[in-house]
């Protein structure tokens, strides 16, 4: 009996960890990728954003060594959705405007696809 016990219970400690391994990485929330999109706000990235947030938002080094950051991960100067919309209307901090170049609609399109897709929700 008490091997039976002492089977059952190894069995259910390796079926707990597996479904806790599934969960915490293969089985979790894939990152969104841009380049594989055909949504219109991804359009709208790769168009306007990419050349210097890079083509996966994962920020770059431009040639005259100038950092620009990511907007997938990491400390987020933005945060909210009017701070997002401000600052790509607006630009600031080596960033262009926008307001110009895109509608009201397309920027706040933007505005959502970065809080949602490219931040996972993460405000």
């Amino acid at each position: 009996m008490t091997r039976y016990l002492r089977s059952f219970k190894l069995a259910v400690l390796i079926i707990f960890t597996l479904v806790c391994l599934l969960s915490c990485g293969g089985g979790g929330r894939k990152n969104f990728v841009i380049s594989e999109s055909r949504s219109y706000e991804a359009s709208l990235f790769r168009q306007n954003c990419a050349i210097c947030h890079g083509p996966e938002a994962d920020g770059k080094t431009l040639s005259d060594g100038t950092l620009v950051p990511g907007l997938r991960q990491g400390e987020f100067k933005y945060r909210s959705a009017g701070e997002i919309y401000r600052h790509i209307s607006e630009g600031g901090n080596g960033m262009v405007p926008f307001r110009n170049q895109l509608t009201e609609r397309e920027i706040n399109m933007l505005v959502e696809f970065v809080q949602s897709d490219l931040r996972g929700g993460v405000r």
